[in-house]
C-alpha cells in the first residue's frame, strides 16, 4: 500500500470523482475504460495517502463518507482549474461540463438552465435538473446525486428543514424572498382580479404536489398547508398541475415568477396573506461549490431579478 506521506495524483482525483458520479466502482471502470480491479486499487490507494476512509462499499456500490463528501468538493475543484489552464495554454477543447440540481417545482429554476445551456461553449454536457419532492431534493443533495437543492422554506416549516440539514451537514443559502401568489389559468374568473383572498377561493379545488411517504405538512411544497380545503387534489409534476388549473379551475400557491414563454396559459395573483416565501439554496456546509453550480444560481438570481423580486445574499 502507498506511504501516505506521497502527493495525490490528477488521475486518482479524477477517478474519485467518477466513482463518487457513479455511485460504483465497476461502473466507473466502465466509463472511463479502465479495468475494475485497477479503479479499486486506484480508490484504495487514494484512502491511504489521506489517511482516511472516502468511501462505503456494498453489495450496492458505494457512497461517500463525510470525508470523502468534503474531500470530493475539493477534488472538483482542483480538476476544474487544471481544465481551465489546459484550455487556455494548451488550446485543449473545453471539458464535458457536469451539473446536477434537484428542486421544488419552479418555473425560474427551468429557465435558469435553460440560459446556462445556450451559454455553455463545451461541445459535450451533461445537465439534470431533477423537479422533484422536498424529502428527496434533501436526500439528493445529502448522496452527492445533485450539487445543489432549490426549496423554500418560511415561518411554518423553518426549524424542521434547518434541524434536517443541520443533522445532515448541510446548509440553507437564502435566493430571494417572495409575496405568496396563487397560479391559475388564464380562463379562470379571478385571473382578472388585481388581488385574491383566501375567501375567494373556498370553492375553487386545491392544488398541490404530492410528497409521497413524507407526507408532513412541514415538506410540504405550499405554504399554508395545514388550511383544510373543500377539494384538494395532489399531483407529481408541474404539467399535470397545470392542466388541472386549465381543466377544472384549480388553483397553486407559489412564488408568483412564471414564464411566459414555458407556461402561457398560467398567470400569478398576488394573494392577501401575511405571509413571504424565502426561497433558496441547499449544499453540503463542507464542500464549496464548483464553478458551474455557481454560475446556475447566477442564472437564478438574473431570472429572478428580471420579476423585480428582492434578492437577498
Amino acid at each position: 500500500m502507498a506511504n501516505a506521506s506521497n502527493g495525490l495524483t490528477l488521475q486518482q482525483l479524477r477517478y474519485f470523482i467518477e466513482v463518487a458520479a457513479e455511485g460504483s466502482i465497476s461502473g466507473a471502470a466502465d466509463v472511463l475504460y479502465v479495468a475494475q480491479p485497477t479503479m479499486s486499487a486506484a480508490m484504495k490507494d487514494l484512502e491511504a495517502r489521506v489517511s482516511r476512509p472516502l468511501l462505503v462499499r456494498s453489495a450496492r456500490g458505494v457512497t461517500l463518507t463525510d470525508d470523502g463528501a468534503e474531500f470530493l468538493g475539493y477534488a472538483r475543484q482542483v480538476i476544474e482549474q487544471v481544465e481551465l489552464l489546459e484550455q487556455r495554454y494548451l488550446g485543449r477543447p473545453p471539458s464535458r461540463r457536469l451539473l446536477g440540481v434537484s428542486a421544488q417545482h419552479y418555473s425560474f429554476a427551468v429557465d435558469a438552465l435553460v440560459r446556462m445551456v445556450k451559454a455553455t461553449e463545451a461541445a459535450e454536457y451533461e445537465f439534470s435538473l431533477r423537479e422533484t419532492r422536498t424529502w428527496d431534493i434533501i436526500e439528493d443533495v445529502r448522496t452527492l446525486r445533485s450539487e445543489i437543492g432549490i426549496l423554500y422554506r418560511n415561518d411554518f416549516n423553518r426549524r424542521v428543514i434547518d434541524k434536517l440539514l443541520r443533522d445532515s451537514g448541510m446548509a440553507f443559502h437564502p435566493l430571494f424572498l417572495a409575496s405568496p401568489h396563487i397560479f391559475i389559468a388564464r380562463n379562470n374568473p379571478l385571473s382578472a382580479h388585481a388581488r385574491v383572498t383566501l375567501d375567494d377561493l373556498a370553492d375553487l379545488p386545491r392544488l398541490t404536489f404530492d410528497q409521497g411517504a413524507n407526507n408532513s405538512f412541514y415538506f410540504a411544497e405550499e405554504i399554508l398547508s395545514t388550511l383544510s380545503s373543500k377539494q384538494e387534489i395532489r399531483v407529481a409534476d408541474r404539467a399535470t398541475i397545470f392542466n388541472l388549473m386549465i381543466g377544472v379551475g384549480g388553483y397553486t400557491i407559489s412564488t408568483g415568477i412564471i414564464s411566459d414563454e414555458l407556461d402561457p396559459e398560467i398567470v400569478a395573483i398576488p394573494l392577501e396573506v401575511d405571509e413571504r416565501i424565502e426561497i433558496g439554496w441547499i449544499g453540503h456546509a463542507a464542500i464549496p461549490l464548483t464553478e458551474l453550480a455557481q454560475r446556475y444560481l447566477d442564472e437564478v438570481r438574473a431570472v429572478v431579478a428580471g420579476f423585480g423580486v428582492e434578492l437577498l445574499g
